[in-house]
């Protein structure tokens, strides 16, 4: 809903995606439909929630498997956009462990602005949409962000 025009927004499903593991012979259907999507796509957006300080074990699992393919083709060089919802510090920490995860997979992510917000603090109403006004400025002018910097990059 926020999304700057020209910018389409693809939402990547991680349920049914499993653990990596090299020794499988062939990808499994969902990992296959996930690397397609990261291969599309022009840029990322990575929710980041938090768990035990640290970024979700999903995300992370998306990332080895697309960090498996040849030459890390699907991640290297790609800009990246990260925002987070959760307790406390809304993310923060799973959001900067991130970063340390997209230096070595080459992923460029944006500085600023960073979007954490406590997700229990009457940013989200019942159905998960966030409402706050003030957060919703923020994944805007991220979003933003997001599109000139992929812009720059890919000159």
């Amino acid at each position: 809903a926020h999304a700057p025009e020209g910018m389409k927004i693809h939402i990547a499903d991680l349920m049914e995606v499993p653990f990596y593991n090299s020794d499988l012979a062939e990808k499994p259907a969902a990992v296959k439909q996930l690397l397609q999507q990261m291969g599309e796509a022009d840029a990322l957006i990575l929710a980041c929630p938090e768990y035990n300080y640290s970024l979700a074990p999903a995300l992370k699992n998306a990332l080895d498997w697309a960090s498996r393919e040849p030459d890390n083709h699907l991640l290297s060089g790609k800009p990246v956009a990260i925002m987070g919802a959760g307790g406390g510090m809304g993310t923060s920490r799973s959001q900067y462990h991130l970063r340390q995860v997209c230096v070595f997979l080459n992923l460029h992510p944006l500085n600023q602005p960073e979007v954490f917000s406590n997700a229990f603090a009457g940013s989200f109403d019942t159905d998960g949409n966030l409402i706050d006004e003030k957060i919703q400025g923020l994944v805007r002018k991220q979003l933003d962000a997001l599109l000139s910097w992929q812009q720059q990059l890919t000159r």
